[in-house]
């Protein structure tokens, strides 16, 4: 159900990276199945001019998990998807690749104050000044969004982070050309949104069966930021 600052949210950051989770409305046309049994549901309009022309065609809801593996990287481009899943779709609609690179913010106003499941390019400072004061759901929390996973968005080659050398066997991504001899760098000139866009492309590109690790160079947290080292923590917890 619609609330005030469901309002306010997304008269500012709609369409775009902000997916905001409420309580459902006792005629909600979204299967159960979809919402996993809870009594939420996640809104989004994204962005992205070719995904609100399907939707617009489509002329339902559309409910629809992202398009990789589950734990996997993320994809931001139709051949990572193609990489990914093959000739397990019929279709792949390409877009061109995605501007922001990372999942969208995720926030909970189904509850009694503004909840933030996961961090994306809304950040958190853009949302309290909007909001005011909002909780941040810990890894011990139970999972109730897509992304809280404590092992989430991770390569086949384990991930090292704040690594500022390189070990035997290991790949290094850079950021702020910190690292003369780095394989990739997020960012030479250290901006947090070109790293945005480039982090799971990047991760895709240094994966392999014969890299002892993914090094990567410590990241700021501050603004987008606290986005990225989400993803890149969650891409170096243990596997489960």
């Amino acid at each position: 159900m619609a609330t005030p600052e469901a309002e306010r949210l997304a008269a500012a950051y709609w369409p775009g990276p902000l997916t905001i989770v409420l309580r459902r409305r006792p005629d909600c046309r979204v299967a159960w199945l979809t919402s996993a049994g809870l009594d939420t549901v996640a809104l989004r309009v994204p962005g992205s001019a070719a995904a609100r022309a399907l939707l617009a065609e489509a002329g339902i809801p559309v409910a629809a998990p992202s398009a990789n593996r589950s734990g996997r990287v993320s994809p931001t481009t139709a051949a990572h998807v193609a990489e990914e899943l093959g000739d397990r779709v019929s279709l792949i609609l390409d877009g061109g690749p995605c501007p922001v690179g990372l999942e969208s913010t995720v926030v909970d106003l189904s509850g009694a104050r503004p909840r933030l499941l996961r961090p994306g390019a809304v950040t958190r400072e853009q949302i309290e000044a909007l909001l005011g004061t909002v909780e941040i759901a810990g890894d011990g929390d139970a999972v109730v969004a897509p992304g809280m996973l404590a092992s989430h968005y991770a390569p086949l080659a384990p991930v090292r982070l704040d690594a500022t050398d390189r070990r035997p066997g290991e790949v290094f991504l850079d950021f702020g050309a910190t690292f003369p001899a780095a394989d990739l760098d997020l960012s030479p000139s250290g901006d947090l949104q070109q790293a945005a866009a480039r982090l799971f492309a990047a991760l895709r590109a240094l994966d392999g069966a014969d890299v002892a690790a993914i090094a990567v160079a410590p990241v700021p947290t501050d603004g987008l930021g606290a986005a990225i080292n989400d993803r890149l923590r969650r891409a170096a917890a243990p596997r489960q």
